[in-house]
């Protein structure tokens, strides 16, 4: 890895401490939720999972670009002023680029030239300044390839590439959170190789790199992080769904996979729709029942988290976990009949 002299940012962020920022991000970028306690060395094929109620997401638009903004005003000097403020605020917002899943923001400070972008398997020449303390990120130059290395598997990391795949040869950025004006991350963009976007690969080298994204999503959710394995099992379908009908056999395991880590993560909306994907391609698939139920449960539709867990009993009377959890839901359908009853009665009392 090459280094040399950097230097110091021109301005530091003066809204926030270190430790505050690397707090916002990880609220922000939806941080995981506390998850119950396992067993040693589980695997995300035989887990008992807990949930708790998918937060609401937040989204950002894209403000309108400024076409052609007046040049002069009249009227008197401080209406001149204050008109004169709004139109280069204006003029900045047309320097911001919105990650389509609102994740982050980049704010443009130089423009890069050329419209190539990184692409996977592009090895880049980056400065880097400005991540917190335990992100991960090297701080200074250094060198990042696109697709491959342990650097993407933080919050940080995969924030720093998706920002990458935007830029051009020499741009210079900020990256920020929404709703945080203070810029967070600078990333300069010096040089990159050729990459190739996804569908220039063939069957056999998208199968490989979904293969050793697999096992590395793997060997985080044994560690500990669904987050990181939530990305890697993401990244390995997205290849996969990119191969003709009907894919490869390895998709049930990542989409079952995947949906024990959002169960974890608190998403059980998008719990129950990886299950369904599972469910498409293996009706009988007992995880993805079991899972789909819990998803269901949480979300409050109690009726279909009872109809999944009937089943995953009916072919498995001894699974414990199936038990356990219709228990739970008979309980709660309970208690909302009881509330229901109750209202009722100061109707009509």
């Amino acid at each position: 890895m090459e280094t040399s002299p950097v230097s110091p940012m021109k301005e530091k962020d003066t809204c926030a401490q270190p430790q505050q920022r690397e707090e916002n991000a990880q609220r922000n970028l939806g941080a995981a939720t506390p998850f119950r306690q396992q067993s040693p060395d589980p695997t995300p094929e035989t887990l008992d999972l807990g949930v708790k109620p998918d937060p609401a997401s937040r989204t950002v638009e894209n403000p309108p670009k400024i076409e052609n903004p007046v040049a002069g005003f009249e009227g008197d000097a401080d209406k001149c002023h204050v008109s004169t403020n709004a139109m280069a605020d204006r003029l900045q917002a047309s320097d911001l680029w919105y990650c389509p899943d609102g994740s982050f923001v980049k704010k443009i400070i130089v423009r890069g030239h050329g419209l190539d972008k990184p692409k996977l398997g592009s090895q880049c020449r980056v400065l880097a300044l400005g991540f917190p303390f335990g992100s991960g990120m090297p701080e200074g130059w250094t060198e990042l390839t696109i697709g491959i290395g342990r650097w993407r598997e933080k919050t940080w990391g995969e924030l720093t590439e998706k920002c990458l795949e935007s830029m051009c040869q020499g741009e210079e950025a900020e990256i920020r959170l929404p709703g945080c004006s203070a810029p967070l991350v600078k990333l300069i963009l010096d040089s990159f190789t050729k990459g190739r976007d996804s569908w220039e690969l063939d069957a056999v080298e998208k199968k490989a790199l979904a293969k050793e994204e697999h096992a590395r999503g793997t060997e985080l959710f044994r560690a500990g992080n669904p987050q990181g394995a939530a990305r890697c099992y993401g990244r390995a379908l997205r290849l996969l769904l990119t191969l003709p009908p009907p894919g490869p056999p390895e998709q049930t395991i990542l989409y079952s996979n995947l949906a024990a880590c959002q169960l974890l993560l608190g998403q059980p909306q998008l719990a129950a729709q990886s299950c369904d994907r599972v469910l498409e391609r293996e009706p009988g698939h007992l995880k993805a029942l079991y899972r789909r139920g819990v998803a269901q449960a949480a979300l409050g539709n109690l009726e279909k988290a009872t109809a999944d867990l009937k089943k995953v009993l009916a072919a498995d009377p001894q699974n414990r976990a199936a038990q356990e959890e219709l228990g739970r839901v008979v309980i709660q359908g309970k208690k909302q009949d009881a509330g229901l009853a109750r209202g009722l009665r100061k109707m009509f009392s």
